[in-house]
């Protein structure tokens, strides 16, 4: 489904669980899309302990644009479709998160849509090659518990335990979790189920 957020269309793939009990809308990272390997195993996993998973293509990558531009226009765009999205699935909790550049926007928006509480994968804490200009208050500043997904060789960095809820980091993973995509999935169930499953 297509949804018109102020900076252009955002497509929307949704796979409903038969009993939904959580809406999880995920997104993807700057240069990627919603059909990574990770993404799907979250999809996946999350669907079956009854999410109901919306994959949000941004409206910068929908129009061909590599790089989301300024924060504050992704974060005024994935308001507007989550606000949209929960107006067509009414009374379930809601779980936000994505991918690195998708993981900071569902943190720093956390607030703003009310969410219930936020899947950060492969959270980019600072470029690579430089540690000093660490993103580490957008986890902190989320305002609802946030469950981190690391791999031990991302050049991005790995977030300190106290920066999240619950931090976990797989061993042999880089940024992209290319090793064992299905232990994200596995990671990502086992902290939402006791939550909303």
């Amino acid at each position: 489904m297509r949804i018109v957020t102020p900076n252009g269309p955002a497509i929307v793939e949704v796979d409903k669980a038969r009993d939904p009990r959580f809406l999880f809308v995920l997104t993807h990272g700057s240069s990627g899309g919603v059909e990574a390997p990770d993404l799907l195993a979250v999809r996946d996993a999350a669907g079956e302990i009854g999410g109901t998973v919306a994959r949000v293509l941004q409206p910068f990558r929908v129009a061909g644009a590599r790089a989301p531009g300024s924060a504050v226009k992704q974060d005024e765009s994935w308001t507007a479709l989550v606000a949209s999205l929960r107006r067509r699935f009414p009374g379930l909790a809601l779980v936000q998160g994505g991918r690195s550049n998708g993981a900071r926007v569902a943190c720093r928006t956390a607030r703003a849509v009310s969410a219930d509480a936020v899947v950060a994968l492969a959270f980019p804490l600072h470029p690579p090659g430089r540690p000093e200009r660490s993103r580490a208050g957008e986890l902190r500043e989320a305002g609802v518990d946030v469950l981190v997904v690391s791999g031990d060789r991302d050049p991005f960095g790995v977030p300190e335990e106290a920066d999240a809820a619950r931090r976990v980091v797989l061993a042999g993973e880089g940024h992209e979790f290319k090793k064992n995509p299905a232990r994200v999935g596995e990671v990502v169930a086992e902290w939402l189920g006791p939550r909303f499953g």
